[in-house]
């Protein structure tokens, strides 16, 4: 299948500089106009792609090339601008930041260069005049990359003229500035932004950062831009029921249980998944009639009263756990198995306590390799994940070795027939057997 698929990738000079401001502003702008949209993130962030789908009322989907190939990549795109719209990718951290921080493998620019697709590089300037122009001309030059132009954030109309000036020098166009809007930023927290679901006038902060855009950014020429991108084509052979008939697994979805792939829930649905969603935090029980359990990451902790007093939830899902279902927790959904998360009562299925720390804990990518048969592999069998938290736990587990790009390795995941439970996100098109098995054995059980 072959795609138009008119694409613009918004890349960084690095974190802070406002990719997610810009993104999310150029899209709601776009929406305004009545131009169909499809929204994409690069690398493995969850929280992100999240304000996007706030923007647009459409899932925002991963592009990971440490996860996957490039020809997946080019196929996802082509898969998911549909036509007649126009994709928008936010890169990740800086323009050639890769996965081992020396080479620019997996980064925003290898996206772009991998899917052919122009770039614009967002800049705010800070303490900086001439110098500016050498920075910009660093990134245009560097490497062999498909930089198309600059957005300049954080500077006020009255200074953009004298930025531009000097940006030209550097031998990119300039699409426009966003100026300083204290009232439309996003707070953060320890594992990034603050989410969508949790900032009540999240719209009204969205709308003030498309008023600048329609203001300040050359939206005629972004659009233009974007539709200089060469079509695409689906390579990637398309997945099939590992079932006779629809297995229903249970999804936890809520405040607490939002980190989660669009692209696994539609693997797991390709492969024959019916996927129920449903809330430790509000919900008394785990729906009926299910086959299997997905615990995704999310905030845990800071719900950990209320998930502490909703026994019943925590009863059911230690008795369907502990009696057999086959269960994929991550993260989050790892620590509310625990016995306690800092001191709260969680569900016991694991018999250890987890606690918040102030320190970030071994993250990034790594390669999991499984030391024994379990609910999603054999042993030695291998998938690529991600690792970010603050947490720790009594028992991390040792039933699969993870190991970084720069070799550093160690032992987690609690593993067996009916359980695959750890700190470690999956990407379910990293090795599709995952997903597959899970779905099977919930269909044995269901």
């Amino acid at each position: 299948m072959q795609n138009n698929a008119p694409r613009l990738l918004l890349a960084g000079t690095g974190s802070g500089c406002g990719k997610t401001t810009v993104t999310t502003a150029l899209l709601r702008a776009l929406q305004r106009r009545g131009v169909p949209l499809a929204a994409f993130k690069c690398g493995p962030d969850y929280i992100d792609p999240m304000f996007h789908t706030e923007a647009l009322g459409v899932p925002s989907r991963n592009l990971d090339l440490f996860f996957v190939d490039e020809t997946e990549v080019r196929g996802q795109l082509a898969r998911h601008i549909p036509t007649g719209s126009v994709g928008i990718i936010e890169g990740v951290m800086g323009f050639y930041d890769g996965v081992s921080g020396t080479t620019d493998t997996a980064s925003a620019a290898h996206v772009a260069r991998a899917a052919d697709t122009p770039a614009v590089l967002i800049v705010r300037p800070r303490g900086q005049s001439l110098s500016l122009a050498a920075e910009i001309k660093g990134f245009r030059d560097f490497a062999p990359n498909t930089l198309a132009g600059v957005i300049l954030n954080g500077i006020s109309a009255g200074m953009y003229p004298f930025y531009r000036a000097i940006v030209e020098k550097a031998g990119l166009p300039v699409y426009g500035f966003l100026p300083p809007i204290p009232d439309a930023e996003i707070p953060d927290r320890h594992l990034g932004l603050v989410t969508a679901a949790e900032i009540g006038n999240l719209q009204e902060r969205i709308d003030r950062l498309a008023d600048a855009a329609e203001t300040g950014l050359d939206l005629d020429g972004l659009l233009s831009l974007a539709y200089t991108a060469p079509p695409l084509a689906d390579e990637t052979a398309p997945l099939a029921p590992v079932v006779d008939k629809p297995v229903r697994i249970a999804v936890a979805r809520d405040k607490a249980f939002s980190f989660y792939y669009a692209d696994n829930f539609d693997v797991l649905r390709a492969l024959g998944a019916e996927l129920v969603p449903f809330s430790p935090l509000e919900d008394e029980r785990l729906p009926e009639n299910i086959g299997g359990l997905y615990l995704g990451g999310g905030y845990p902790e800071l719900h950990a009263a209320r998930l502490a007093a909703n026994r019943t939830m925590r009863d059911s899902v230690r008795a369907a756990v502990l009696g057999g279902l086959p269960t994929v927790a991550e993260c989050g959904g790892f620590l509310y198995l625990h016995r306690t998360l800092d001191g709260a009562e969680m569900v016991g299925a694991i018999d250890a306590d987890a606690h918040l720390t102030k320190k970030l804990q071994p993250f990034g990518y790594v390669t999991l390799t499984a030391r024994r048969d379990n609910l999603l592999c054999r042993a030695g069998e291998q998938t690529r994940a991600h690792v970010f938290h603050y947490a720790v736990s009594g028992d991390e587990g040792a039933d699969f070795d993870a190991q970084k790009p720069n070799g550093r390795a160690w032992a987690c995941i609690h593993a067996n027939d009916t359980l695959y439970v750890g700190f470690p996100h999956l990407y379910f098109r990293a090795n599709q057997d995952f997903a597959a098995s899970f779905v099977r054995r919930s269909a044995q059980k269901g």
